[in-house]
């Protein structure tokens, strides 16, 4: 349509807002969400065994794997949604019969063929069967009518979207191994009821995946209580200056730091979306906007009292897990530095030990010089007597002891001399290396 250059992401950022739309669902419906956690792999898996679901139902196969599959099968819906670390599943059964006195005696996956069920791939995190009803009594009748159906558990529920409709639970498995809601449509539209039950099935997926950190969070805390302890003790033995093994401090902060690292790799990505899917929750509690009904808590309240708690908990450890690494790594600073010093005394003493003994050799050096230049001068006024022999065997007459005597101290000077010449040109050639480094 027009000229200019279009990023490549620009259509996916348009279709982002519309990847995942609300269902639409009439009412009286029968609805089964599943949420499973899933591998790359068991999501290529997940994918085929939908493919065999459609070639069952006798319908032409998905062309191609999406985040969000929604497909109709008369009065049957099938719905899969793909996100980070799962997928859910959303089985819509429109069919009107099943027992009045019990409502969840025909569910949303009733319709399925026998055992595909059972061999969808992935570890089921949710599972939870949704009734929607029209409402046909009064509200002060709910209890009586719709305790049988969650077999006698304590009921949370509330008036949401003020008050066109009523939502009863009780976030409880049943015999079954599913959860239960209850839905009694007052006058919700169609659109109404699909994005009322699309928040309900988020907010109680989004709760177990939130908690899925607890687990992990109770089996760090003793830990970092032990290795709490054991770092308190050995800051307090540094501070208080006693004699200590740092080679074992070391090793030991070591050990903790590996530990910590350890469990950090563990925690941090669980902890993150604990943190994540409860903000959606909390948002999806906004939007239910719940009215009290008497003498009942309300799914936030229910929520909040509950939920928050556990999610606080897996913030504490996190926290205490940053915390501990930051004081094991100021406490391996100060053994290093502690070790340093040490080793710091340790070269100084060895340099004054060593400057002892250069003094001492160079003491010896310069005795040494001193013999060798007594030693020199002796073999050559040896060599110079022997020519001075030889001179006198020519016929020239002289007195030969006085004219050897005489060398020796002319020697012992030139010897003496060139030896300090050649001791200065040496110190030099030191000094100016040096000078170079």
């Amino acid at each position: 349509m027009f000229k200019l250059e279009q990023h490549p992401l620009r259509t996916a950022l348009y279709d982002e807002l519309h990847s995942r739309p609300f269902q639409v669902i009439p009412c009286p419906a029968k609805v089964t969400h599943f949420a499973l956690l899933t591998t790359p792999e068991q999501k290529v898996a997940q994918f085929e065994h939908l493919c065999e679901l459609h070639r069952l139902m006798g319908v032409p196969e998905p062309r191609e794997d999406v985040r969000c599959y929604e497909k109709s099968f008369g009065n049957f819906r099938i719905r899969r949604e793909q996100h980070m670390e799962f997928a859910s599943y959303t089985f819509v059964n429109l069919s009107t019969t099943g027992e009045q006195d019990n409502p969840f005696s025909e569910t949303g996956v009733t319709p399925l063929p026998p055992a595909w069920l059972d061999k969808l791939a992935g570890q089921v995190v949710a599972a939870f069967h949704l009734q929607l009803q029209h409402v046909t009594h009064p509200p002060e009748a709910d209890i009586s009518i719709i305790r049988p159906a969650f077999e006698g558990s304590r009921l949370v529920g509330s008036c949401p979207q003020n008050g066109s409709a009523r939502v009863w639970g009780s976030f409880r498995l049943h015999s079954d191994g599913f959860g239960r809601f209850m839905v009694l449509n007052n006058s919700m539209s169609n659109s109404q009821l699909g994005r009322l039950t699309q928040r309900l099935m988020e907010i109680e997926t989004y709760r177990l995946m939130s908690l899925l950190a607890v687990s992990l969070a109770r089996d760090i805390s003793p830990v970092l209580s032990d290795m709490d302890q054991q770092l308190a003790r050995i800051t307090q033995s540094l501070a208080d200056r006693h004699h200590v093994d740092e080679k074992a401090i070391l090793e030991e902060l070591t050990d903790m730091a590996a530990s910590i690292e350890a469990f950090r790799a563990r925690s941090t990505f669980r902890f993150s979306a604990t943190r994540a899917y409860h903000r959606l929750v909390l948002t999806r509690l906004e939007e239910l906007r719940e009215d009290e009904m008497s003498g009942h808590l309300t799914i936030r309240e229910f929520m909040t009292r509950r939920l928050t708690p556990a999610v606080k908990t897996c913030e504490s450890v996190a926290y205490r897990l940053e915390d501990l690494s930051r004081r094991v790594d100021r406490a391996s600073d100060m053994m290093r530095t502690r070790v340093e010093l040490s080793i710091q005394n340790q070269n100084q003493t060895l340099l004054t030990s060593m400057d002892k003994r250069s003094q001492v050799q160079l003491m010896m050096q310069h005795t040494v010089e001193g013999l060798s230049v007594v030693a020199i001068s002796y073999y050559l006024v040896g060599l110079l007597k022997y020519l001075v022999d030889a001179i006198y065997d020519m016929g020239l007459t002289f007195d030969k002891s006085l004219v050897t005597g005489g060398m020796i101290p002319v020697v012992l000077f030139l010897v003496w001399f060139s030896v300090r010449r050649i001791h200065h040109h040496f110190m030099k050639l030191a000094e100016k290396k040096q000078d170079k480094l």
